[in-house]
């Protein structure tokens, strides 16, 4: 079975699907029948907060700043909280607007040794619900813990090695939160085509622990969200004890 799954059944947020094939690998596309900015999303009691992964740099492709800014006014319209690294710089700085100037609430969770890597100290002033760790591994265990679901847009190695350990986690049956992928012009292509090589080769093991949804489109990440949350009811948060020591 490939890695990863369709958005799921039929959902009246979501409206109309197609399911391609793109190196052997499926992937969602959805059609919305409705505006992104749908307000606040009816039975959504297990969805209150999102944690967004992506670049602290803008990148070479205006693109991804402004699906940055998409997805983070799609957050505030849904009435979802935006749980994020806490940077202003790029596409991190462009969600975190998108979400603020759209009436949003943002959770900011930063490491104190990047509060002058990724932001300024007079700029993450702006964040009522700000969280500066001493570390990156308890800055992450805070993103975990505060989140319902988590979404990658494009970024760096770390953003690379975020959503990887969240698939981890999954796998290894810590949570079942749902997990999209953004794929920008085909950002995540590559890595779609190296956890399918992967899983040919023999060790991506419980694999259907691990299925990321692949959306093409930042309007259609809630809806992604909301249909996979409703059809997996039985959703679990994890097993906190076992994560604290991972």
């Amino acid at each position: 079975m490939p890695a990863y799954r369709a958005i799921g059944d039929h959902h009246p947020l979501v409206g109309h699907r197609r399911l391609l094939i793109l190196g052997g690998l499926w992937r969602a596309r959805t059609s919305l029948t409705q505006c992104p900015s749908i307000g606040p999303i009816p039975n959504m009691s297990k969805i209150k907060a999102v944690c967004v992964y992506c670049g602290s740099s803008p990148g070479h492709d205006v693109a991804y700043v402004e699906a940055g800014e998409r997805l983070g006014r799609a957050l505030a319209t849904s009435g979802l909280t935006l749980i994020y690294g806490g940077g202003t710089h790029g596409v991190l700085g462009a969600v975190a607007r998108g979400t603020l100037n759209n009436g949003g609430k943002v959770g900011a969770i930063i490491p104190r040794f990047l509060t002058n890597w990724e932001t300024t100290t007079d700029a993450i002033k702006m964040f009522e619900d700000l969280t500066i760790t001493d570390t990156m591994h308890e800055r992450k265990l805070r993103m975990f813990e505060r989140s319902d679901a988590f979404v990658a847009l494009p970024g760096g190695i770390g953003t690379v090695e975020e959503i990887v350990e969240i698939m981890t986690w999954a796998q290894l049956g810590q949570h079942r939160k749902p997990i999209v992928l953004l794929n920008i012009k085909g950002f995540w292509a590559p890595m779609m085509a190296m956890l399918d090589h992967i899983r040919s080769a023999g060790f991506l093991h419980r694999d259907h622990l691990l299925q990321p949804i692949i959306v093409d489109r930042a309007d259609d990440v809630i809806p992604a969200i909301v249909a996979a949350a409703a059809n997996d009811r039985a959703s679990e948060h994890g097993v906190s004890s076992i994560i604290d020591k991972m």
